[in-house]
């Protein structure tokens, strides 16, 4: 049985990898789900014409990874794609915010991402493909967003070395480095503090951050970086050096939650 995972799956770029994968695929059996939330589940399978499997699990706990394990070994389907998107951030100072919360990024991130990208791999021959969600935030440290940019960094570095050893198996890795897109993120994200401004005016939609994510998997690119404005900030990071672009950027975020918190200090009536 040929099968797709797709986490994070209820939602924002996972629910969109399900959709586009849907219309063109007819080699694929059935669509494995994995998400926490059953129900938004439930509605995307009645809108795929693929037979699907849902699994609701919270890939922040052992047991649920467990359990995961438990259903493949117990399947062994053939894996012909691994798509990881469950994941979160917040926005904030380290200091700031909650210690749980901020470890829980790394649990959802990072291990889980490892975890259930190791449990696949046994059932993965040539020619399948994993997509590892990171984000342009890997690309430079982020004041103000430091747990979720090192987190996004650990998938980046993670799945560029592991499309190495992967070669001589014909398993092909992409790591998706998108700047901000419009999901539902943003709604978890800015519990605390807000995006910084110029990041609205980049704001991508996530039907395009799939269709170019990918196409680069079919063309067994590395990484699909989504936008000429983050291929640019891509290109600067790998040019400047970053203590002066970091301590800019973290300026022009305090800036910009102190004008909000006082909209009225630069917004002058005439």
């Amino acid at each position: 049985m040929n099968v797709i995972i797709i986490t994070g799956a209820s939602s924002g770029m996972g629910r969109e990898f399900a959709l586009q994968l849907d219309r063109g695929l007819r080699s694929i059996d059935e669509f494995w789900l994995v998400s926490r939330r059953a129900e938004r589940m439930k509605e995307l399978a009645k809108s795929l014409r693929h037979r699907v499997k849902i699994l609701p699990l919270d890939l922040g706990e052992q047991a649920d990874i467990r359990l995961f394990c438990e259903v493949l070994e117990e399947e062994k389907p053939a894996v012909r794609m691994l798509i990881n998107c469950a994941g979160y951030g917040l926005i904030g100072d380290f200091s700031d915010l909650s210690l749980r919360e901020q470890a829980g990024e790394v649990d959802v991130n990072c291990r889980a991402l490892m975890e259930i990208t190791h449990a696949c791999l046994p059932y993965m021959k040539e020619k399948s493909r994993i997509i590892q969600m990171a984000s342009s935030a890997a690309f430079l440290p982020q004041p103000g967003f430091s747990v979720y940019a090192a987190t996004k960094a650990f998938v980046l570095s993670f799945s560029r070395a592991l499309r190495e050893e992967l070669k001589s198996r014909r398993i092909y890795v992409t790591a998706v480095c998108p700047g901000p897109v419009s999901t539902e993120f943003f709604e978890v994200a800015e519990q605390y503090g807000s995006v910084l401004g110029i990041k609205k005016y980049v704001m991508a939609q996530p039907e395009r951050v799939v269709r170019a994510a990918l196409a680069a998997s079919c063309k067994n690119r590395p990484m699909s970086v989504y936008g000429a404005a983050i291929n640019a900030f891509w290109i600067m990071t790998r040019l400047l050096p970053q203590d002066p672009v970091l301590h800019l950027t973290y300026r022009m975020k305090k800036r910009g939650e102190r004008g909000a918190a006082d909209p009225g200090k630069d917004c002058q009536t005439e």
